[in-house]
């Protein structure tokens, strides 16, 4: 299972929210009573930056994570499908589907690469990928797309992507992963027959984020592993000196990712670039 599919799985148990991405903190005090609302205001952005049901009502959600978007986007009228490539996620989104009346939804159990693009020809009018295009290949992602989609059919993309200062090789650029280099994500797109209608910078608007995620982690996760291990280690001393040894190099990278004081708002801000980007096919 990928870290992000723990994550979400996760976020449910210890957050008590039902998705876990980039909230939009727009006149928010970052707590984590707040943390549903933020949550919520990025969804509801994304929503805003939908075309009309009436014109493009078929939308595939391209990563759909634990189902909530897609259960949001039934409930705006879209014939929303979904695409998770996690077995133990894809059960969770059946039995949001099944709880919210929506069992009719097609759930492609599938990476985007391994769907069958040519089966599916013309068959959405938008493609959503929240915080999932950076796990997208760039080489055929728009020859995919434009196969896909219906003439003048859009691609809504919410994600973020390495800002050129992630090639400075400092420590600190190592602490965050993930995301496409955003020149290379420009060069890719603009070698596809893809227009872009709306391209906005939320970086500042979500960075907040990750300062109480951080919060999170040093004053709540972490005193409670480590009181875990005080207690394992009291009980059964060799077997948990036997699984310290055997996971010690995922330790090592997990401590530098997140307690190094590497992961900070800052960093995050100098290299990364969150973009919301709405696209049009040609007609």
């Amino acid at each position: 299972m990928h870290s992000r599919e723990y994550g979400l799985i996760l976020a449910r148990q210890l957050l008590a929210v039902e998705d876990l991405h980039y909230g939009l903190w727009d006149d928010l005090d970052v707590t984590v009573a707040n943390l549903p609302r933020a949550l919520q205001n990025y969804t509801d952005r994304i929503l805003e930056s939908l075309p009309p049901t009436d014109e493009f009502p078929r939308l595939l959600d391209i990563g759909c994570g634990t189902g909530n978007m897609l259960v949001q986007l039934r409930g705006q009228g879209y014939a929303a499908d979904g695409v998770v490539p996690s077995p133990a996620l894809a059960e969770m989104v059946r039995q949001r589907l099944m709880e919210t009346d929506n069992a009719q939804v097609r759930l492609f159990e599938s990476t985007f690469e391994a769907l069958d693009i040519p089966s599916l020809a013309g068959a959405y009018d938008v493609a959503l990928f929240s915080e999932s295009f950076q796990y997208i290949r760039l080489d055929d992602v728009f020859e995919r797309l434009d196969q896909l989609l219906a003439p003048s059919g859009r691609v809504i993309i919410s994600d973020f992507f390495k800002t050129e200062a992630a090639a400075d090789a400092t420590p600190e650029s190592r602490s965050f992963g993930g995301g496409h280099l955003l020149s290379d994500f420009r060069a890719a797109l603009a070698a596809s027959p893809f227009e872009i209608l709306h391209d906005e910078d939320i970086t500042t608007r979500v960075s907040p984020t990750i300062a109480l995620l951080d919060e999170v982690l040093r004053e709540r996760i972490i005193p409670a592993v480590e009181t875990t291990g005080i207690y394992l280690r009291g009980r059964h001393p060799w077997g948990t000196r036997l699984l310290g040894w055997l996971l010690r190099k995922r330790w090592e990278k997990l401590r530098f990712k997140y307690l190094s004081g590497y992961r900070t708002q800052a960093v995050f801000e100098r290299y990364k670039n969150y973009r919301l980007l709405v696209l049009r096919k040609p007609a």
